[in-house]
Order: structure tokens, then sequence, then C-alpha cells
């Protein structure tokens, strides 16, 4: 936030939220929506391949520096993270109104594009059968990150709401990702796995939910499991997990373990009927004030 990137607070600027229709994805449909037009930000949503092109290369440039995500581009020649799950989404970008450079991304995947791509992206980490009878209305949510020089808060508070405009517009009532602990950062004095191990027996208690999901590849690290790993004696959340806990997510099943980015990956799930609406119209009311 700082926003550690994942694959998967209003904004301070007055903005002015279009009422244009927004394009749920299907592989017919290439558009640009401006959603919302804020002082120093905009956001739009994109199925539109050439911003889709810029997308990636933030994504990568953002990865690729970020600590313990940079072994996951190592093979990456064209300075672009994408995967075949870019195609079917809808996706959301912010763009710096001095620069009109991107400054930050996230990918939605509706139902329609989950069906077209035979499944979301969290079924290749994670088996989530027991979601299925939500599919229908469920947006999967990833592969966030802003720039390293915008990271305020008031990019990610920005997405945050125009992802809450896109279900207002839609129709959908979850939200559904992986979200992203460090297995260990450079300046952690915890054994590595010990934030994950501390964080997973916190949701547990706190937020759990009520669907279970397996992960594919449960977190083992060095022959220990997880309740072999001492939690720490500080949690420090990310603040993407942070914030959706915050909107009342729920997290659901044992994390998966992705070596790759070198991190643990939580199944959250957000349902807009029963999350903090207190937050949530914080969160709105940055996608509705009108410039003076």
């Amino acid at each position: 936030m700082h926003v550690a990137p994942t694959r998967h607070a209003a904004d301070s600027d007055r903005s002015d939220a279009l009422d244009t229709p927004v394009p749920m994805r299907t592989p017919a449909v290439i558009s640009t929506t401006a959603l919302v037009s804020g002082r120093d930000y905009s956001l739009y949503l994109s199925t539109d391949p050439s911003d889709i092109d810029v997308i990636a290369r933030l994504r990568y440039q953002v990865f690729a520096n970020e600590p313990g995500f940079g072994g996951a581009m190592a093979g990456v020649t064209d300075g672009r993270d994408c995967d075949p799950f870019d195609e079917f989404c809808d996706h959301l970008m912010v763009r710096h109104n001095m620069t009109d450079a991107v400054v930050g991304c996230y990918r939605l995947l509706p139902p329609p594009g989950a069906i077209a791509a035979k499944g979301p992206y969290t079924a290749t980490e994670f088996d989530v059968h027991e979601l299925d009878s939500i599919a229908p209305q469920t947006v999967e949510m990833g592969r966030a990150c802003v720039a390293l020089e915008h990271r305020s808060g008031s990019v990610l508070a920005l997405m945050w709401a125009g992802i809450l405009r896109y279900l207002d517009l839609s129709g959908y009532r979850y939200l559904m990702g992986a979200t992203s602990v460090p297995i260990c950062k450079d300046s952690d004095r915890d054994r590595p796995g010990a934030q994950v191990r501390g964080i997973r027996d916190f949701v547990r208690d706190r937020h759990r939910g009520p669907w279970e999901v397996y992960p594919h590849r449960p977190v083992l690290l060095n022959g220990l499991w997880l309740d072999d790993i001492a939690p720490p004696e500080r949690l420090v959340f990310p603040p993407l997990l942070s914030g959706y806990l915050r909107m009342g997510a729920w997290v659901c099943g044992e994390p998966a373990y992705d070596p790759d980015f070198g991190v643990a990956d939580f199944f959250t799930v957000i349902d807009r009927e029963r999350a903090n609406t207190r937050y949530l119209d914080r969160l709105r009311q940055a996608a509705e004030r009108v410039p003076g």
C-alpha cells in the first residue's frame, strides 16, 4: 500500500463519478471507461489490449523490485507480467493526472470471464468447490499493485472505491481473491513463516469464513508445517489484508504456499451484504464527490 503487491479511508481528492455503464468482461468487448476523475488521479476500467499491455509493464516493474517478489520475474524477458487470465478480466487502472502515467492497477474477473477462462485464478492454488453455489455472484480480484512513488494510500483507496462501484453497477454480491503475506522480509527478526503462522491463527479465530478451501500446496518451510513454527511477538499485517479485514472480509481455510513469490496466499471473501458499511460508505464517497 505502502501497498505490498498481490496477485491478486476515503481519497482526499474531490472526484466526479461518471454514470457510464460499466463493461462486464466478454472476449468480444473492448472498451475503456472513466470511473472517477479527481485532482491528482483518475480511475479507469478497461478491456483494451493496449491498456492491458501498459498494466502488465507496471506489474512487472512493481513485482521485480518488491523485496521477496523479484525471483518470480527472473524468467521474464519482455518486461511484462501477464498470464492467460488477463484476457478474460476487466482491468482497473489509475493514471496520475500530471504525468498521465499508469500508477496503480487491479484486475477483476466477473462470472462470465471465469466461465470463459474455465475457472478463476484462485482455483490454481486452492480447491474452491465449496464456493460453487456463490460463483454466479462472485467477482475475483487480484494482481493489485501501486507504483512505489505513489503509495500514500490515495491510489489504493481510489481503486477500492472503483471496485465497490463495479459491484454496485453490476449487481454482483461477493469479492474473492488470494491475499499475500510474505514468508519473510529482509528486516524480519522472526524466523521464516512466523508472521504467516500468527496471521493464520488470528484470522482463523476472528475472521473465519463459512466456506473452507483447501490449498493445493500448503505452507511447508524447511520441513516444518505452520503449526510447528512459533508465532511472532507482534503481528504485522500487509496493508492489503488489513484493508480487506477492515471491510469485513472472511478468510477461508489454510493459506497456500507460492515459493516463486515467497508468499503465503490467504483465500479472502468479502460479502457486500454483511460488510463494514461505514467503511464501505467512506470508500463510496470517494467516487461520488463532485469537484467544487
